[in-house]
């Protein structure tokens, strides 16, 4: 009789999040970081803003790396709340695919711009906070896709190096 009664306290402290002024001061600070990492600055003459993100990107070799750092403190507010891992695991192929892509100078720069994870992460976090039985279908869609589309990716590129290399092969060998 404990077990049930256990376990329906912990689902209901799940299910049942309360608003409260600690839950909200979390968002307002994954808010915050997500406008200062995404979009601070307007560019002037423009519609687009820019945040920290793609200008520590211009740093070579670590500017990528500080600001999914700083990226990730938005991640672990969305772990403290308790998010459903597959929120967690959208978050994180967010920051992933931000810290991939920006890894190559201007392109990932201008992709950060662009896709801003953290702006993106930050408004998941606040979704699934103050929605905890939101269906998740389209995070797993997404985290399927991701998936899908980097092996798929991977699978290219072997194919390509294979077939470079046979094109070598057969140039240096018929010469």
């Amino acid at each position: 009789m404990s077990a049930p009664t256990s376990h329906r306290q912990y689902t209901s402290r799940v299910e049942v999040l309360p608003r409260d002024e600690a839950r909200e001061h979390l968002l307002t600070i994954a808010d915050i970081l997500a406008k200062a990492l995404d979009t601070t600055v307007k560019i002037p003459g423009t519609s687009l803003y820019i945040g920290l993100d793609p200008l520590l990107g211009l740093i070579p070799g670590i500017g990528d790396v500080i600001a999914n750092l700083i990226g990730t403190i938005i991640l672990g507010i969305a772990t403290r709340l308790h998010l459903p891992r597959i929120v967690l695991a959208r978050m994180s192929l967010n920051l992933l695919m931000n810290g991939t892509v920006g890894a190559v100078p201007i392109v990932g720069d201008l992709f950060s711009v662009w896709f801003r994870s953290h702006a993106r992460n930050a408004a998941l976090l606040r979704e699934a906070a103050l929605k905890p039985d939101r269906e998740t279908r389209a995070d797993w869609l997404y985290v399927i896709g991701i998936i899908g589309g980097t092996v798929a990716l991977l699978l290219l590129t072997i194919v390509f190096i294979m077939w470079l290399v046979y094109k070598l092969w057969v140039m240096i060998a018929g010469g």
